[in-house]
């Protein structure tokens, strides 16, 4: 299995992720909503174009930093999805507005009046409702019209985040949890209207919720991200299946200590300990008897089912998926692309580590 790479390594499966960004391609135009998927799961400039290529009406970044490596790569149309405090980052993205448009998502005047501050063309906000994960997000008829009586910004519209999605139970919970994520924010913006204040973008986001948001009526725009690579969270909710897991971390099995316990070279410094201790929260390719019991920074260690003690000796390859993509890619500083089983390309994790 890819004998020229050497173990641990991060492998994407090309052909997985070309289909995974199509499908949802496709749903957004199907629903007449605008595609704007979140590349802190992929970080690659290259990936970004793909997704742009294939219809996307623009890129979401979580950091400034992010947002400036694919701006160095040609993307102009970028939210940042994100507060953005402290005159450092103003400066930074005074700069980046030279050469991109760029919305920002905030939940305070505090971070308006930064905004406000950049001169040049008002600076586009949307801003953050709480719809359920209790993150960012405060009562917000009153909230937006604060915000939008600060000189210099202009809201254009409303951003969640369904993040509580994630724990849903059961498919109707998630499709439900969708539903309110979409309506809460068209309730939202209809209450502003009510004052006056006309939004014209609702986004909504999340992998796990982005198929069933995305045809409420009134939403506007979709922002998924870890759907271009899937991981065992959204195998977990019925969003995605093993063959459309496309990042894996090819690990080798360097020891056997007893017949039912395999250890394998990549730990939590190549998979994330997301997720740690939820049943098959890593989960090995074609390999269903196999269970991930624990990770130590530079071991996996999982157990075989009765009936396999016999199977994967010491050196055994095997591709594992990680229980959180995001995390896990940022991890590495180089991936390999696959098509067809073979390994075709490179590809550098270039925002990788871009935490401001």
């Amino acid at each position: 299995m890819y004998p020229e790479l050497d173990t641990p390594a991060l492998v994407i499966d090309l052909d997985a992720v070309r289909a995974n960004i199509m499908e949802m391609a496709k749903t957004a135009a199907r629903h007449g909503v605008r595609l704007r998927p979140h590349i802190k799961t992929h970080k690659m400039p290259e990936l970004a174009r793909m997704q742009l290529d294939a219809g996307a009406g623009g890129i979401t970044c979580a950091k400034l930093g992010e947002a400036e490596v694919m701006a160095d790569a040609g993307i102009d149309d970028i939210l940042l999805a994100f507060p953005v405090w402290g005159e450092p980052k103003l400066r930074r993205l005074a700069a980046l507005r030279e050469r991109a448009r760029v919305r920002v998502s905030l939940d305070s005047p505090e971070v308006a009046a930064g905004l406000g501050r950049l001169g040049g063309p008002p600076v586009e906000v949307l801003v953050e409702v709480d719809t359920g994960q209790h993150r960012l997000g405060r009562p917000t008829a009153d909230l937006v019209a604060e915000i939008a009586a600060v000189p210099g910004v202009e809201v254009v519209g409303l951003l969640t985040l369904a993040g509580h999605a994630y724990h849903a139970r059961t498919p109707a919970e998630l499709v439900e949890t969708a539903r309110r994520e979409g309506a809460d924010l068209v309730a939202t913006a209809e209450l502003c209207a009510r004052d006056g204040i006309e939004l014209r973008e609702i986004s909504v986001g999340s992998t796990p919720t982005a198929r069933h948001a995305a045809g409420v009526a009134g939403v506007t725009e979709i922002r998924p991200g870890t759907y271009i690579f899937n991981d065992t969270a959204m195998i977990r909710l019925g969003v995605a299946t093993e063959q459309t897991a496309a990042a894996r971390v090819l690990a080798t099995v360097i020891a056997r200590p007893t017949p039912e316990r395999v250890v394998f070279d990549a730990g939590t410094k190549c998979l994330t300990s997301d997720g740690s201790g939820t049943p098959d929260w890593i989960r090995a390719v074609g390999l269903p008897y196999l269970h991930m019991e624990f990770l130590n920074e530079e071991h996996a260690v999982a157990h075989l089912e009765p009936g396999h003690h016999d199977e994967l000796p010491v050196g055994t390859r095997a591709q594992l998926i990680p229980s959180h993509a995001c995390s896990a890619v940022n991890l590495f500083d180089l991936a390999y692309g696959v098509e067809n089983g073979q390994v075709t390309t490179e590809l550098r994790v270039a925002a990788r580590g871009a935490v401001r």
